[in-house]
């Protein structure tokens, strides 16, 4: 189960796993989200075909903002073969033009998350830990692929 919104309207700090179900029940209330939902879980069976075990949800999507602009992920390198990735998912390693054939195809940014987020090396899964605005730790949501059935 989801954990309830804080005053924020945010998850509280730290990692919430959450299974497909678990999370399409909770985020998938509008036909803007629902939109969404189609474009990650198209990036998550792409993942999970190259032997991805976890990817993390973050943004606007988790909160309880009603319509969000798009979601923000990052996925756990461990398992993943990188060239089958390459080879099946090019999109998820198009940085160019700030991931604007991320956006296209998913509807959201998706990182490695051990990658870089900012100038000082902080990796995506940490960063998106930190509300940069409020100066605040915040939740994410994990979902496991090695269970998730599209």
């Amino acid at each position: 189960m989801i954990s309830d919104f804080d005053e924020n309207g945010k998850l509280p700090p730290g990692i919430h796993w959450a299974t497909w179900e678990e999370f399409t029940d909770r985020f998938g209330t509008t036909p803007r989200r629902l939109r969404l939902i189609q474009g990650l879980k198209l990036a998550m069976e792409e993942l999970q075909a190259a032997g991805c075990q976890t990817i993390y949800i973050d943004g606007s999507f988790i909160t309880e903002k009603r319509n969000p602009g798009d979601f923000d992920a990052c996925w756990d390198e461990n398992g993943v073969d990188l060239n089958d990735l390459q080879s099946l998912a090019p999109t998820l390693y198009n940085f160019a033009q700030k991931r604007a054939e991320q956006k296209v195809r998913y509807g959201g940014e998706i990182f490695p998350a051990s990658y870089p987020a900012d100038i000082s090396g902080t990796p995506f899964i940490d960063f998106f830990q930190f509300d940069t605005i409020t100066d605040t730790r915040k939740g994410i949501l994990a979902i496991d692929l090695v269970r998730y059935l599209p």
